[in-house]
């Protein structure tokens, strides 16, 4: 419910200036030329097209930009038509750590609150946090991770017995963590995927 509302809310203020969304989009289209590697056979100009005709997704990629994401395309889903973006930050997001994993656990945890959960703030995004799948797809793309670690989506199995999942690059491996949910630390933050 507590997600909803901040949807909602968010729903108000998802309007970017012209100026701010080109931009934007001027940002994003340079990191899509310098890593053409992440989105082979892939157009620009027809990722703009789909963007512009989807001012809330713009929006979304712009807090996925704020917080240190540095969003870039990743693939194309033949059977939607759509493009797919992953924060590809070489590090997790600067602008997203010390997040415990969930409104759940925020609320459960007594002292020392951390500002906000990875959840809440995925969802005021509206962005969903990678899977363990996605995440080892993104790691093909490129080294990410390798001093910091990201929360990923976590399966209810292991989140209804207190635990949440998270993942780095070490040793040139990639490893899969629990913690606590109501852990959270200063390099550990969350990476996002969006769909257009």
């Amino acid at each position: 419910m507590k997600g909803t509302t901040l949807r909602s809310e968010n729903n108000k203020k998802r309007n970017l200036s012209p100026i701010q969304q080109e931009q934007l989009l001027k940002a994003l289209q340079v990191r899509f030329e310098r890593n053409g590697n992440r989105h082979q056979g892939l157009e620009w100009a027809k990722v703009q097209t789909k963007l512009e005709a989807r001012p809330d997704k713009i929006w979304s990629l712009n807090e996925m930009e704020r917080t240190g994401g540095e969003p870039d395309v990743v693939g194309y889903d033949r059977t939607t038509g759509e493009f797919i973006f992953y924060d590809c930050s070489a590090e997790s997001p600067a602008g997203r750590r010390s997040l415990c994993y969930d409104d759940q656990a925020l609320e459960a945890r007594k002292q020392n609150k951390p500002a906000n959960s990875a959840h809440a703030m995925a969802i005021a995004m509206s962005v969903d946090l990678l899977t363990e799948e996605q995440y080892r797809g993104l790691q093909r793309l490129g080294d990410f991770d390798t001093k910091t670690s990201s929360w990923i989506e976590t399966p209810p199995r292991i989140r209804k017995l207190g635990g949440a999942l998270f993942c780095d690059r070490r040793y040139d491996t990639i490893f899969v963590y629990h913690n606590g949910a109501e852990s959270y630390y200063a390099a550990r933050a969350f990476r996002g995927s969006l769909r257009v």
